[in-house]
C-alpha cells in the first residue's frame, strides 16, 4: 500500500519518507518528544507556549507576518499542536512547493528568536485560548476527567497550562526548556506525498544538520492507581450537562488495544452504535454520544462522552452504566462485530487518503513504537479481534474500582451522582 523508508541520521534525528507518487499535495511534519508530561508544575503550559512562539519569528524571518505571508503565498496550510507527550509542526502544500515548505518548517523549528516583546504579547493570546476552552464545556469536561483520574501530576494538568503560570513564564525558562527537549534524538521528520526520495533526503540532512545533539530529558512516570469510584462536578449555568464517564485502561503498547478499539466502536463509534441508539434515538436525551480511548506511554483510559438534558442527567448515566454492565457479560454477536470492524477499517483507510493523515500515522509510530507498521498490517490486527477478545477487554477495564465520572452542568453537589455510580 505505502512503501515507507525510515532513516536514522548520525545525530540521532529520525526521518520517515512515505511516497504517494500521484499525490497533488504533500506534507512536512516535524515531531518532537516534548509535551505537558515533560513539564514541572511551575512551568506547566510551557510546551504549548513554545509551540506558539516558534511561529513568531526566526533570524531569517523576523516576524509572524513574514512567516505567514510566505506560507500563504505558496498556498500552504500550516499549523502546530501540543499533546501530553509530543509536539508537532506541519505544513501541507501543492507537491511542487514541498522543498520550499520544508525549508520554512525547518527554520521555525530550529531558529526561533524569542523576542521579549513577542513573548509578552503571546501570553495574552494563550490566556484567551484558555478562556475559549473554559467556555467550551464539551471540551473542558475532558480536561476535568484527566484531572479526576490523575490529580496533581503532569498527566492530570491542562496542556495549555494555568493563566497565572503563563503570565509568569520568563524567556530564559523557555530557552532552557527548549534546549533540554528540542534535540536531534527526540526529533522525527516525516514527509508524505509526491517527491524525489534522494533529493528530499539530501535536503533534510542539510536543513537539519544543526539540530542540537544532546541528551534527551525524560519525563516522570505517571502514578496510575484507584480503589473506588470517583466523581468530579463542575458547576456551570448551562442549558446542557456534559459528562465523561470512564475507566482506567492500559498503555499504548498493550496488545489489547485493538480489542479496545472494537469495544469503543460497538458502544459509541457511530450513529448505529449501542449508546447512540439508546441515548439519542430511544431516549431522545442527547445530541452527541461517543466512546473512545486515550492511550499513552505509561497510562490510558476509556471514556464515554455526551451532552445531556439537564433534567435527565442521572437517568442517562444509569442507562449508560446498564449498557456497560451488559457488554462485559454478554459477548458481542458476529454481525455486530463485523459491522464494527468494517466501520473502524473504513474510517481508518479513508483518513489515510490525505498526505497529512498519512504523515501523522507514520510519524506517531516512529515517535512511540520505533517500529513502523503499514496500514495493511494495522487492518490485519483489527481483523483478528474476536468476540472473546472484546469480552475479555470489557471485563478487564469495566470495573467498579476503575470507574470515574466528570460533569459540567448546573449542579452544586455530587451526592446524587455518587449514589448511582455503581456497576
Amino acid at each position: 500500500m505505502h512503501l515507507f523508508k525510515r532513516y536514522i541520521l548520525p545525530s540521532g534525528l529520525r526521518v520517515v519518507l512515505v511516497p504517494q507518487h500521484q499525490s497533488l499535495a504533500s506534507t512536512v511534519l516535524v515531531l518532537v518528544e516534548a509535551g505537558s508530561k515533560y513539564e514541572k508544575k511551575n512551568i506547566n503550559g510551557i510546551s504549548h507556549f513554545l509551540e506558539h512562539l516558534c511561529f513568531k519569528g526566526t533570524k531569517k524571518r523576523p516576524t509572524a507576518l513574514v512567516i505567514n505571508s510566505e506560507l500563504e503565498s505558496l498556498g500552504a496550510v500550516s499549523n502546530a499542536f501540543t499533546g501530553q507527550e509530543v509536539t508537532g509542526y506541519f505544513a501541507k502544500v501543492a507537491s511542487k512547493h514541498l522543498g520550499k515548505v520544508l525549508e520554512i518548517v525547518s527554520d521555525l523549528y530550529l531558529n526561533p528568536v524569542f523576542v521579549p516583546a513577542e513573548i509578552e504579547k503571546e501570553k495574552g493570546v494563550i490566556i484567551e485560548e484558555i478562556n475559549m476552552y473554559e467556555d467550551n464545556p464539551m471540551r473542558k469536561v475532558g480536561d476535568l476527567f484527566s484531572e479526576l483520574l490523575y490529580g496533581d501530576q503532569p498527566a492530570g494538568w491542562d496542556i495549555a497550562g494555568r493563566k497565572e503560570i503563563i503570565r509568569s513564564l520568563k524567556r530564559e525558562e523557555i530557552v532552557r526548556y527548549r534546549s533540554q527537549h528540542y534535540v536531534a534524538k527526540a526529533t522525527t521528520v516525516v514527509i508524505a506525498g509526491a517527491f524525489n526520495e534522494k533529493e528530499i533526503l539530501g535536503k533534510i540532512k542539510e536543513l537539519f544538520k544543526d539540530t542540537p545533539v544532546a541528551k534527551k530529558f525524560s519525563k516522570s512516570k505517571t502514578v496510575d492507581s484507584q480503589k473506588k469510584p470517583t466523581t468530579l462536578v463542575h458547576y456551570k449555568e448551562s442549558d446542557q450537562t456534559h459528562i465523561r464517564l470512564g475507566f482506567r485502561a492500559f498503555n499504548m503498547f498493550d496488545k489489547r488495544r485493538y480489542a479496545l478499539e472494537v469495544l469503543e466502536d460497538v458502544l459509541g463509534g457511530g450513529m448505529s452504535s449501542r449508546l447512540f441508539q439508546l441515548i439519542r434515538d430511544q431516549m431522545g436525551a442527547a445530541y452527541y454520544v461517543r466512546a473512545g480511548s486515550n492511550l499513552y506511554t505509561d497510562h490510558g483510559f476509556f471514556a464515554i462522552g455526551a451532552g445531556l438534558d439537564n433534567k435527565r442527567a442521572s437517568e442517562v448515566i444509569k442507562a449508560v452504566l446498564g449498557e456497560l454492565d451488559k457488554i462485559r457479560k454478554v459477548p458481542v454477536g458476529e454481525r455486530e462485530l463485523r459491522k464494527s470492524k468494517n466501520h473502524i477499517i473504513g474510517q481508518f483507510l479513508m483518513g489515510l487518503e490525505t498526505s497529512d493523515e498519512l504523515a501523522t500515522f507514520y510519524g506517531q509510530q516512529e515517535v512511540f513504537y520505533k517500529k513502523l507498521q503499514t496500514p495493511r498490517e494495522a487492518v490485519k490486527k483489527i481483523e483478528t479481534v474476536t468476540a472473546k477478545d472484546v469480552l475479555k477487554v470489557a471485563k478487564d477495564i469495566i470495573r467498579k474500582d476503575y470507574l470515574n465520572l466528570a460533569i459540567i452542568g448546573p449542579f452544586r453537589g455530587k451526592k446524587e451522582f455518587e449514589k448511582i455510580l455503581k456497576i
